[in-house]
């Protein structure tokens, strides 16, 4: 008589969950792996935008209020994406807290 062994929860990946090796094992997706790939992305990315500014070494003048600058047009791109990416990351920072706040008084 035979019984069907259960097995325990994660002792075998499902089948969506990697992909095979030649000895018919499965290899798991791990948060390294993904840490990785974003790694490489950023890396290629990075590499993008050293060609833009390569590419746009004019000058451009740039007046702040009282300051006066005169900076390559894609450092200047730069520079405005990164404000823009901290602007972004604030309100979002101040609205994380308030949902925080809320949940607290909430519960």
């Amino acid at each position: 008589m035979t019984t069907d062994a259960v097995p325990t929860a994660g002792s075998e990946p499902t089948p969506s969950s990697g992909k095979s090796t030649n000895d018919g094992q499965r290899v798991l997706k791990t948060r390294a792996g993904y840490a990785w790939v974003g790694l490489v992305i950023a890396a290629l990315l990075g590499i993008v935008v050293l060609i833009f500014i390569l590419q746009n070494l004019e000058q451009a003048h740039v007046t702040l209020f009282t300051w006066n600058w005169n900076l390559p047009i894609g450092v200047l791109v730069l520079l405005s994406v990164v404000a823009g990416a901290l602007g972004t990351a604030l309100v979002g920072g101040y609205r994380i807290l308030q949902l925080r706040r809320a949940t607290k008084k909430n519960s």
